[in-house]
């Protein structure tokens, strides 16, 4: 698959694994969780479970589709996937909501909307970390490889 579509795939697969999990988790939260426990509280509670998510997606992304591990692939899959949710939640607060994009730029100064806000945050900086993980991980050796030439390097 050449490198471009690879980017275009990946980060859109990306996005669509999270935005449905984020979807149906936020549905979840308005309606079971935020009338019993608040709506900050709610939003803690699903936070890990849909950071978790996007954490296991993104990886078999990467894997499933051969995301390059040099270079700037987790900085554009995870900025235009970042892009991707914002466009979507500001298509699903205007058209769905009814709000103005002034109601909800201001709603960001909301502490649950900056906690969501530092989720997505992270949700683009995942592409990233996973990648540098895995060339991280190519250039250790193998714990029993390194105590097998520390070993040999003791016998001399």
């Amino acid at each position: 698959m050449a490198r471009r579509s690879v980017h275009g795939v990946s980060l859109a697969a990306y996005f669509a694994i999270v935005f449905a999990a984020g979807f149906a988790l936020g549905v979840l939260r308005v309606l079971v969780l935020l009338p019993s426990l608040g709506e900050t509280v709610a939003v803690l509670l699903e936070m890990p479970v849909i950071l978790t998510s996007a954490w296991l997606a993104c990886r078999w992304i990467i894997t499933r589709f051969g995301v390059p591990k040099k270079g700037t692939a987790g900085l554009i899959m995870g900025g235009l996937a970042f892009a991707l949710l914002m466009t979507a939640e500001f298509l699903l607060a205007t058209l769905g909501l009814e709000r103005t994009v002034s109601e909800q730029l201001i709603r960001y100064g909301r502490v649950p909307e900056l906690r969501g806000l530092a989720g997505q945050l992270l949700f683009a900086a995942f592409p990233n970390i996973q990648l540098a993980l895995m060339r991280r991980s190519e250039h250790q050796l193998p714990v029993s490889m390194m105590n097998r030439a520390t070993s040999e390097g003791a016998d001399n």
